[in-house]
């Protein structure tokens, strides 16, 4: 990775619990990517609300003690921390219920975000947020901002409404989905074929966004970047669970392809980083580039 250039981000959007049968850990898509940006050497900021209750205050301590910049994280004092049930099924892939109304959904920018996304390089934001009109609103904002844009595609029914995703696709320099979203809305957006390269050109064109990266599970991804197609065809792992993996994915990918990396290293090791979190349970496990590289080293 090129370190001359220390990224400066900012994700919007939910942080809240992810709970399982026996415990509960920290997530929220945008909360993940942030983490594992932080973690890979960019500056990064969270935007979001807390409730004013125990899980909101822990979240907060806890992600300032891993790096975060958490003054633009408001809190509530009428709508709790946000709260996921999480069912694993036999290969631990995830399915999720997801409260409402929660704080989360609440977002309002402070003068700290606003100042926040005025330096920043990227922003990082997903669909989810948009559920409700309060934090769509404020992502509104934000999207007005003179900044790279990066759309992660998280389709959680009944969440959210095409008309939606085709404005956030629009307003996005890059967009990241996994193979069955993009089938899903480039056929809402009346595009017949299944074909994966086919949708990535077809919403290429129909949004004016030049990088678009598809992930495909255990058979890796597809990165469309700057009109080349990248691939990648995964890497052998014993999943633990797929919570966070994607959201790990995406934050490595996106932090090398912007600082200078070649698109085929950015896309490798971004698949050895959502491997790797997949075989470890919970979303956020510790990870360090030299186990990625080493990773990769036996793997080829």
């Amino acid at each position: 990775m090129n370190n001359e250039k220390k990224l400066k981000a900012i994700a919007y959007g939910e942080v809240l619990w992810d709970v399982f049968d026996n415990e509960k850990k920290i997530g929220g898509a945008p909360l993940n990517v942030a983490l594992r940006m932080k973690s890979l050497g960019s500056d990064v900021a969270m935007i979001s609300c807390v409730g004013n209750d125990e899980d909101g205050k822990t979240i907060i301590n806890t992600v300032k003690d891993l790096g975060l910049k958490t003054a633009s994280i408001i809190t509530s004092e009428n709508f709790p921390t946000g709260l996921v049930n999480v069912i694993l099924d036999n290969s631990g892939s995830a399915t999720y219920e997801i409260k409402y109304p929660s704080a989360w959904d609440k977002i309002v920018l402070n003068n700290e975000a606003i100042k926040l996304a005025d330096e920043a390089d990227v922003l990082i934001f997903g669909s989810l947020v948009c559920r409700d009109e309060v934090s769509r609103k404020s992502l509104e904002e934000l999207l007005k901002k003179n900044i790279y844009k990066v759309f992660d595609v998280n389709l959680r029914k009944p969440h959210y409404t095409y008309e939606i995703l085709e404005k956030l696709m629009k307003s996005a320099d890059f967009v990241k989905f996994n193979d069955e979203e993009i089938l899903e809305i480039a056929s809402a957006l009346n595009f017949p074929h299944t074909d994966l390269k086919e949708n990535m050109n077809f919403i290429s064109a129909f949004t004016d966004v030049k990088g678009i990266c598809v992930t495909r599970g255990k058979h890796g991804a597809l990165l469309l970047w700057e009109g080349v197609f990248y691939e990648n065809n995964g890497y052998p792992i014993v999943v633990a669970d797929t919570v966070g993996a994607g959201d790990s994915f995406l934050a490595a990918l996106i932090t090398y392809l912007l600082t200078s990396t070649k698109p085929q290293e950015a896309l490798n090791f971004a698949c050895a980083m959502g491997a790797l979190v997949a075989a470890s349970p919970g979303a956020n496990p510790k990870i360090s580039a030299s186990e990625i590289e080493e990773f990769i080293i036996k793997n080829v």
